[in-house]
C-alpha cells in the first residue's frame, strides 16, 4: 500500500474511485467543520476512517505537511499511452516532461494539466521522479483524475506520437516562435525540460517546432509549472474560439 496526505488529495482519491482507498487517519482534536466533507464521503464509500495523534500522522507522512489527514491508499498505477491515445475522442492535448526531478514541479504541472482539460501527462522512467505521496500532495489530488504515461525513452516516444500525427511542440526561452503563433487547435503534445537544464537534445530535435514565453523583467526563466500554464492555456483558448469561428 502506499501512502497520501493532504486534505485535497485525500477528498479526491475519494470522490475519483481510481484507487482503493483502504484507510483514513485524522488528527485527534482536528477541526470538525474542516474534516466534515472528508468524513462523510469516507463513510459513504464504506472506507474506514479513524483518529490519530499527530506522531503517528507525521511518521506516516515522513514529516510532510499532511494537514491532519493521512490515507492508505493502492499505489499509483500509469497509463498506457496507446490505450490513452486510443481513448481520446477530440484533438490530442498531451504533456510531455522531459527530466523533471522535483516532486512540487511535476504535481503542480499534473494539477495544471488537470484544469487544463489535457489529455494525459507523459514523463521518462530514468532521471525524472514518478508519481511519489509528494508529487501526489502537490498535485491537489489531479493525479487522481490525469493519466501520467511513463515511458522508457522520451525521444523515442515523441517520434510515436509524430507517427499518429500529433504534432511535437517544445517549449524553452530560445524558441524559434512565439507561443501564441502555434495552432494548438491541431493535436499537440507540449514538450517541457526541466527547470535549468531545459530539453535534452534529442528530445529537443524530436519537436516539430519550439515556441518561447516572452521574458520582460530581469529574471531570465518562468517556473516550470507557470511556462506549462501560460502555454495550455493558450491551447484551451484558441480551441474554444474555433467552433465560434467556424459557426
Amino acid at each position: 500500500m502506499s501512502v497520501i496526505y493532504g486534505v485535497s488529495p485525500v477528498l479526491e482519491a475519494l470522490r475519483g474511485g481510481k484507487r482503493r482507498v483502504r484507510e483514513v487517519l485524522v488528527a485527534r482534536g482536528g477541526k470538525p467543520g474542516r474534516l466534515q466533507e472528508l468524513r462523510a464521503l469516507a463513510r459513504q464509500m464504506g472506507v474506514p476512517l479513524a483518529e490519530a495523534d499527530r506522531a503517528r500522522l507525521d511518521a506516516a507522512a515522513h514529516n510532510a505537511n499532511h494537514q491532519g489527514v493521512v490515507a492508505y491508499v493502492a499505489p499509483a498505477e500509469y497509463a498506457d499511452l496507446a490505450e490513452t491515445l486510443d481513448g481520446i475522442a477530440d484533438a490530442p492535448l498531451l504533456v510531455a516532461l522531459d527530466q523533471v526531478e522535483d516532486p512540487r514541479n511535476l504535481g503542480a504541472v499534473i494539477r495544471v494539466a488537470e484544469c487544463a482539460g489535457a489529455h494525459a501527462v507523459i514523463i521518462p522512467e530514468h532521471h525524472a521522479v514518478g508519481l511519489t505521496d509528494a508529487v501526489a500532495k502537490a498535485s491537489a489530488g489531479a493525479t487522481e483524475y490525469v493519466p501520467v504515461v511513463r515511458v522508457v525513452n522520451l525521444a523515442a516516444t515523441l517520434a510515436t506520437l509524430r507517427q499518429r500525427d500529433i504534432w511535437i511542440v517544445g517549449v524553452e526561452r530560445d524558441g524559434e516562435r512565439p507561443y501564441v503563433s502555434w495552432d494548438f487547435t491541431l493535436p499537440t503534445a507540449i514538450v517541457l525540460g526541466s527547470e535549468g537544464r531545459g530539453m535534452r537534445r534529442l528530445v529537443r530535435e524530436r519537436c516539430d517546432t519550439v515556441v518561447s514565453l516572452p521574458l520582460f523583467g530581469r529574471i531570465t526563466s518562468l517556473n516550470l509549472s507557470v511556462a506549462a500554464g501560460i502555454t495550455l492555456y493558450e491551447a484551451v483558448r484558441q480551441r474554444r474560439l474555433a467552433p465560434q469561428a467556424q459557426a
